[in-house]
Formats: structure tokens, sequence, C-alpha cells
């Protein structure tokens, strides 16, 4: 008789829960009417117009392989001829420079000492918008 109870318990959670997930499953295909995706905002419904003719865009693309530049190839190399207008020594000596201000102006006071030790000779530049406001 125990047995039977049981069996019949769980006959009944199992119809409950087969009714609730139906439940779910109905209201949510209604989230999505009208398209796939009705309602989101990464799909763009605006029709699209051309500024080229598609023989203009072909010119572009003949003149791209002509110039023998491919972004993504594996040995594209945009730096191969650069050459830099400082020696070594020099961008060595701005880094160790502006590395001892960073590191005084992210220590513990906030590069207060620092500032007022070291007077910038360099004008701080000023913003202006609109008219000055009278503070009086």
């Amino acid at each position: 008789m125990h047995s039977r109870m049981n069996l019949w318990r769980n006959h009944m959670n199992r119809k409950s829960t087969i009714a609730a997930l139906i439940a779910i499953a109905a209201t949510t295909g209604s989230a999505f009417a009208g398209t796939s995706l009705a309602g989101d905002i990464s799909i763009d419904d605006t029709a699209f117009t051309s500024t080229r003719t598609r023989a203009e865009v072909q010119a572009e693309l003949a003149q791209f392989k002509a110039a023998g530049v491919n972004p993504w190839s594996t040995s594209y190399n945009p730096l191969r001829d650069f050459r830099s207008e400082k020696t070594r020594e020099q961008v060595t000596a701005e880094y160790q420079a502006s590395r001892d201000s960073v590191a005084a102006n992210t220590s513990e006071d906030s590069g207060s000492a620092f500032a007022a030790a070291n007077k910038s000779t360099e004008a701080t530049p000023r913003f202006a918008v609109g008219a000055t406001p009278n503070l009086r």
C-alpha cells in the first residue's frame, strides 16, 4: 500500500513538472514574435545604400591586390620600413625620466612632494569653455 502511494505521488509530480515546462515554453515563444530575433537591438533593419558603384569597388580591390599589401597575411609587417627619429640612448633617457615622474606621482602622497620639488618648465594647457564665472 505504501509503495502504491509513492508511485501515485511520483506520477503526479511528473505531470505537474511537465505542465509547468509546457507553460514556460509557450510563454517564451511569444518573446520573439514577428521574427526570430524581434526586438534584438544588435540587428539593424535599415536598408543599406552604397555610395560606390560595383565597378568602383572592383577597381579598388584590383588596386589593393596589385599593391601586394594584405593586412590579413601572416607576413604583413607595417613597421618593416620604419626608422626612428631618435637614438636608443635618447629613448632610454626619456623613459627613465618619465619613469621617475610616474613613480613619484603614483606614490603614497600622490606626487605632491615631487611636484613641489620639481617645478615644471612646460606651460600647462588651459582650456576655456564659455565666459569666466563671477566668483564673488
